[in-house]
């Protein structure tokens, strides 16, 4: 078994090596982040269902990446993707509540920290979820201005810390003595910038209104560059879709959110063409973790488990005349990849005084043909165990429930099983009897890798006062 520290000195110089694909220039990024959203939910991925000719052309134009990665609930995703860091190693869990404590801390680098000091205007529109207290909302972590919920729509209200704007917009009979004597479930704040514009927030309108705001942004800063980061509300229960979309699909509710979706993209898709900024945009098209409560095909598990439906996700990239069109990559890739691509993409400076777990993906994003750029994927549950490893084709399991995140630790469990990912992608078959092997040296990666993200665990920040 390596030392720690060689390990460590890997990570750093792994890091360190410069790209083959150099992109000159500061493109403008755009992060459509969807939640709750399976790998076969739209059409590129083999929906057959639904109505998504947008995505459908967004695919046509761009590459799908088919082992892209995130994790198996929502704010540990979103702490992947904003510091290139299993959610471990920065101390978020699984899923923040209005009444954690906790956020993301505000000394991690985000990305949009990474591409500000680079002249970059940024915003973040939709669910945050990584600590609703002021301290740690997204005007606190490198972007400019916010506008959306704070955490998932089926929660409530932080009656106590709550901050209304002077002219927040009451609903449904709501005044703020009411809503500060009974937090009702499925009823969130949608706030701008710290202050809370509408309680409750109408979720029927949210895609549209986070569309708007996202073309009046872009529009705002076509001069560029700009960072706009998208993380929808939709699909997440509560389902919601506006009067356009309600009750148009094929596929009830959810099916209606999807294809609103879908529109969304086409009109951000339409906006950058109207302004001549398609070909200097890089869009991105993800989601935070597999579906809730339904099947994730052709892949098992879903929501909060680390069965591959639980953790991986459609993912599509964008960039006229630099990534090729109608191209798919199979190599592992992640939303934890994102910060330093980013850096890479923009010139941004990665942090050089901490470990950053993600890779520059840009050879996957534009080589024809791109070789692995990691072959390693830890599948961190919802409780913050290490539940499993993939390496190359072979996934191995740690935990005894092998997936739904309540099994013991790695050192603790005696139960092992393995699977050939390259040709069971609905892992059915343990192959742990026959590669014993294998088996043995992925408990020994996983093991050394755990240690060396427990020993540079970076505590997540703190609430320690009413706002």
């Amino acid at each position: 078994m390596k030392p720690i520290l060689t390990i460590l000195a890997a990570i750093i110089g792994i890091l360190c090596v410069p790209s083959v694909s150099a992109v000159e220039g500061k493109p403008n990024i755009v992060l459509i982040f969807i939640d709750d959203m399976g790998y076969a939910d739209i059409g590129p991925f083999g929906n057959k269902d639904l109505r998504t000719p947008h995505l459908d052309k967004f695919a046509a134009e761009g590459r799908k990446f088919t082992s892209f990665y995130a994790t198996p609930v929502c704010s540990m995703s979103r702490a992947s993707l904003m510091t290139g860091c299993y959610n471990v190693r920065v101390s978020i869990p699984g899923v923040l509540f209005p009444n954690s404590k906790i956020g993301l801390n505000p000394d991690e680098i985000t990305l949009a920290e990474i591409v500000k000091p680079k002249g970059y205007a940024t915003i973040a529109i939709g669910k945050w979820h990584l600590g609703h207290h002021q301290e740690f909302l997204p005007t606190k972590q490198g972007f400019d201005s916010y506008f959306g919920i704070p955490y998932s729509n089926d929660m409530t209200l932080d009656t106590v810390n709550a901050r209304f704007a002077k002219d927040c917009v009451f609903r449904d009979g709501m005044t703020e003595e009411k809503a500060r004597k009974v937090a009702l479930n499925n009823t969130v704040p949608l706030v701008r910038d710290t202050e809370i514009v509408e309680y409750a927030a109408d979720q029927s309108t949210l895609t549209k209104r986070y569309t708007e705001e996202a073309v009046k942004f872009i529009r705002a800063h076509q001069d560029g560059p700009f960072f706009v980061y998208l993380p929808h509300t939709m699909i997440h229960f509560p389902l919601a879709a506006s009067s356009d979309f309600k009750g148009k699909s094929t596929q009830g509710l959810l099916g209606d959110a999807i294809e609103e979706i879908d529109w969304s993209v086409g009109q951000i898709m339409a906006t950058l063409k109207e302004l001549k900024l398609d070909n200097n945009t890089l869009v991105i098209f993800t989601s935070d973790n597999g579906p809730a409560g339904r099947a994730a095909p052709p892949f098992r598990g879903n929501k909060t488990t680390t069965w591959e439906g639980g953790v991986r996700e459609p993912c599509i990239m964008r960039w006229p005349g630099k990534i090729p069109a109608g191209t798919a990559c199979e190599q592992i890739a992640g939303n934890i990849d994102m910060l330093p691509t980013f850096a890479k993409l923009t010139g941004g400076d990665l942090p050089k005084d901490r470990v950053i777990d993600g890779r520059d993906i840009t050879p996957l994003m534009f080589d024809a043909q791109p070789g692995p750029v990691r072959d390693t994927q830890l599948y961190f549950a919802g409780n913050s165990t290490l539940s499993a490893i993939r390496q190359g084709q072979w996934k191995l399991f740690l935990t005894k429930d092998q997936g739904g995140g309540k099994g013991k630790a790695v050192a603790d469990t005696a139960d092992f099983t393995l699977y050939d990912l390259a040709t069971d992608l609905g892992e059915t078959k343990d192959l742990s009897a026959e590669h014993p092997e294998i088996v043995a040296k992925l408990k020994s990666e996983a093991t050394e890798r755990d240690a060396e993200i427990h020993q540079h665990q970076r505590p997540a920040g703190e609430h320690r006062k009413t706002q």
